[in-house]
């Protein structure tokens, strides 16, 4: 279901209703009239759906994670905010940049439409910007040559499962975050899919190397070895970004996750 394009709907009902009654049929009606039910509804409820409308539209938009594959750093069950103009400023539903200001940088949390599913919202960290030379191999992050800088910590206990995966503090655009890895999971990518640009990567027993095309960018999930992500569906088109995620504003099961995140 398209909430966005379903909210534009009611809008434009709305707001015809609205305008009909404020400029054409409240003259007509004799002073002591009781407004139509349909009128009286379809006015009240313009102004609270405009609201949400920019709001949701332009501010920012609440989301739900679905899955693990950004452990540790959001939760499954966790809510979060995301930024709507961080990237820019788009047009509702069609997703179109019409006002440009800053782009995604390395280590940003991003949420964007799925290449191969454009009705599906994906959420991931951004690793790649354009023209970057991505290498993860043997479970390392490497960036135009450069190894991203990794601190081991204690390992990361999964309480839904009860079992442990290696965790680290990765540094990245100066600011850090924290990743896993599973001990026995393979370090190379399994069945790759056949995606735009799949040229620029190559594919080998320690992992992929990437080189990421102008105007696309390269995300991977926090909990590397459980993500699905651009090592398999590649590069995420800059039409198919919807903001920057930023605060977690509700988590029923631990009310203590509410706030930001790196």
């Amino acid at each position: 279901m398209n909430f966005a394009l379903i909210l534009l709907i009611l809008l434009l009902v709305s707001g015809a209703i609205w305008a009909t009654d404020a400029f054409v049929l409240r003259k007509r009606r004799p002073a002591d009239a009781k407004e139509p039910w349909w009128v009286e509804y379809g006015a009240s409820f313009f102004p609270v759906i405009l609201v949400v409308f920019v709001l949701r539209s332009f501010i920012v938009e609440p989301f739900k994670i679905p899955s693990g594959s950004m452990i540790p750093t959001l939760l499954v069950g966790d809510f979060i905010l995301v930024n709507k103009y961080t990237y820019g400023i788009r047009l509702p539903v069609a997703n179109l940049k019409v006002i440009d200001l800053n782009s995604p940088q390395r280590g940003d949390v991003m949420v964007f439409r799925y290449p191969e599913d454009p009705s599906l919202d994906y959420i991931k960290r951004v690793v790649g910007i354009p023209g970057d030379r991505v290498a993860y191999e043997n479970k390392r992050l490497t960036i135009n040559g450069l190894p991203v800088p990794v601190v081991q910590v204690e390992d990361y206990l999964h309480p839904e499962r009860l079992y442990y995966s290696q965790q680290y503090v990765e540094t990245m655009s100066e600011g850090e975050h924290r990743v896993l890895n599973d001990e026995g999971a393979p370090p190379f990518v399994t069945h790759p899919a056949q995606f735009p640009n799949r040229d620029n990567c190559s594919y080998n027993s320690a992992g992929v190397i990437c080189t990421v095309p102008p105007g696309e960018y390269f995300v991977m999930g926090d909990n590397r070895d459980n993500s699905r992500d651009s090592r398999f569906w590649g590069f995420v088109p800059e039409e198919n970004i919807v903001g920057k995620a930023f605060f977690i504003w509700l988590n029923f099961g631990d009310f203590k996750r509410i706030g930001s995140f790196s």
